[in-house]
This record gives structure tokens, sequence and C-alpha cells, in this order.
């Protein structure tokens, strides 16, 4: 099983779920993924840790009623320094929803909204370094913020996060610019605005509010969806090629929405 390297200062290290329904949502993701889910620990309120064949993949908080906010995953970047990171993100226009919590011995997080109002969250690892597997199927894959305001997020992560940046296409039809760390592409950023499959992984085109889309490996879309479906989750954007894989977007039973990637064989 390919064992993830930690991540890179800036790049997506841990991802989690706000539900609101725990249990039925370790269920769905245990069908779809083969997740196995730890019991919530009431002095973490209630947090659970995924874990697949003994490696963490992502977390799960309870989205209580009342809370003003859709079931959703969110995905977390890596910092070296979360106070510093506060002080960047309200001199570059975002603001703080979350100030900086150390968690036991596992790291500190913090939650903020972007300078185009956006949710994103960080995390300064210490014993926790982040997910600890990748290219299999159940384990995240890509993270994708697709927005109205594309060219203030990719300032904005540039210097927040000290991203270094390339950009994949830049057409009429189609923007979209590529964060890349160690030499490795780490997230992308899309103009919403244009619509395709990440706008709808996002919501419903040029209206729906900005957001980060998180991503995991398929084995086989196709027969992920299925399984999705038959244990209650919901499709979005149904299976299709793209260039970079076979993908599609899918709710889970409460309506978080995520995507799914297969890559494709090579060619010859």
């Amino acid at each position: 099983m390919p064992a993830r390297e930690p991540a890179p200062l800036g790049a997506p290290i841990w991802i989690d779920l706000a539900s609101g329904d725990t249990a039925r949502a370790a269920d769905f993701y245990s069908a779809l993924f083969g997740w196995t889910a730890s019991e919530g620990r009431p002095e973490y309120g209630g947090y659970v840790t995924f874990s697949k064949d003994g490696s963490m993949i992502a977390g799960m908080m309870p989205n209580h009623p009342g809370s003003g906010f859709p079931d959703a995953w969110g995905t977390f970047f890596a910092v070296a320094d979360s106070g510093a990171t506060v002080a960047s993100v309200e001199q570059n226009g975002g603001r703080v929803l979350v100030e900086p919590m150390t968690v036991d011995v596992q790291g500190t997080m913090a939650v903020f909204v972007d300078s185009t109002g956006t949710t994103f969250q960080t995390w300064q690892p210490d014993q926790n370094t982040g997910f600890e597997l990748s290219r299999e199927h159940g384990t995240p894959a890509w993270h994708e913020l697709v927005t109205h305001d594309y060219t203030a997020a990719i300032d904005f992560y540039r210097t927040v996060l000290g991203w270094e940046t390339r950009v994949e296409s830049d057409t009429e039809d189609y923007r979209y610019t590529v964060h890349v760390a160690d030499g490795v592409d780490r997230s992308g950023i899309e103009d919403g605005s244009r619509g395709g499959a990440a706008a709808a992984a996002a919501g419903d085109g040029a209206t729906a509010p900005a957001s980060w889309v998180v991503y995991f490996w398929a084995d086989d879309v196709d027969a992920a969806v299925a399984v999705a479906v038959e244990h209650g989750g919901s499709v979005v954007d149904p299976p299709t090629d793209s260039p970079y894989g076979r993908t599609a977007t899918v709710a889970d039973p409460t309506g978080a929405r995520f995507s799914l990637l297969q890559t494709m064989p090579a060619e010859g």
C-alpha cells in the first residue's frame, strides 16, 4: 500500500467531514471506501477518525442543528506557525472563524475565510502529520477550489500559504491554476463562473457559493457511484471521462458532496 510522504507547507494535509448524522455517515463511507471509524471522543466533541488498513485517512465531526453550515467536506493545509497564519490571513483580506486551537499532542487547527469568502482550514502538525495513504481506493486524490473570484483567490493562497503555481489553462471556457510543491501538483483553483465538473461538485454553476472540493481515488468510478447510491447517496454529476481520468460527483446521505477520480489507463 502506498504510504504518503508528509505534506510540505501550504499543501493539503488533512480532510474532515462535518455531518449531521455521524453514525449514518460512518456506515456509508465504510461501504463505499472500506474505512473504519473510531469511537467519537467526548473530550474532542465527538470527533471521529477514519482509517483504512490501520492508516489514518480522514476525520469527522458532528454538525449540530443550528450551526448554520451545511454538511460538507473540508480541506486542511499544512502550516508551520498558526499564529503567523492568522496575521497573514487578516492582512490579506480574510478573517478568522476559529482561532488556533491545540488538539492534545496531535497539532493545532484553525478555520478561516479567505478573501473571496471561501472557508478553509489549517493544520500545524505535531504527532498527527496528516492522512497516511495515497493512490488507493478511498484515499484523498485531489483538492480543488471552485471560485467565482479566480484571480483574487490565487493571489490570496500564494501570499498566505506561500504557494507556487502553474497555469494549467487560460481559455475563454476554462481557467485553471495548479498549486505545485516539491515538484508535485497538490491542489488546484478553477474559475467556477465557467461551469464544468468541478463547479457541479461545488454547487450549481455560477450562483453556488465558492468551496473546496475533495476528490477520492476510486478503482472503478462507475461501480463506486452505484455503491454510493445503494447506501443512500445521490448522484450530482454522473461518471464522465476527462483529460485527467474518469470522474463523478456524489453526495452522501446527508448531502455532503465529494468527487471520485479514476486514473485512465495509458494509451498504447
